[in-house]
């Protein structure tokens, strides 16, 4: 019961606890530019910073507090690149998101020829 509750209660407490997380340092992070979802905002960073890419998945896996990230990539960008330095790309590009990000799991991958 409790937990239903909880559930619907989580949207009003994000939004209270950005709303006061703003006011305390007069500035909002790079998640609460827009209302546009997390998700997207990093779908948008990655698509900027990587123009080859021919497929991306960004997905809420902390249970919808926006703490932690599964990103699924295939870029034009890894070919030929070890996988070390494919992910090095990703948290490069994504660099401001990260540093208010609890974790972030990457797959990537480059695109297979035709």
């Amino acid at each position: 019961m409790f937990r239903n509750l909880f559930k619907v209660l989580e949207p009003v407490r994000n939004r209270l606890s950005r709303a006061v997380a703003a006011g305390a340092n007069g500035a909002t992070g790079a998640f609460e530019r827009n209302s546009v979802s997390k998700e997207q905002q990093l779908t948008e960073v990655l698509k900027k910073n990587l123009p080859g890419i021919t497929y991306v998945s960004v997905q809420d896996i902390s249970g919808g507090c926006g703490a932690m990230f599964e990103i699924s990539i295939e870029a034009k960008e890894f070919a030929g690149l070890s996988r070390v330095k494919q992910h090095r790309l990703v948290t490069d590009s994504l660099k401001s998101e990260i540093a208010e990000m609890h974790g972030i799991r990457i797959h990537t991958t480059p695109p297979q020829p035709d």
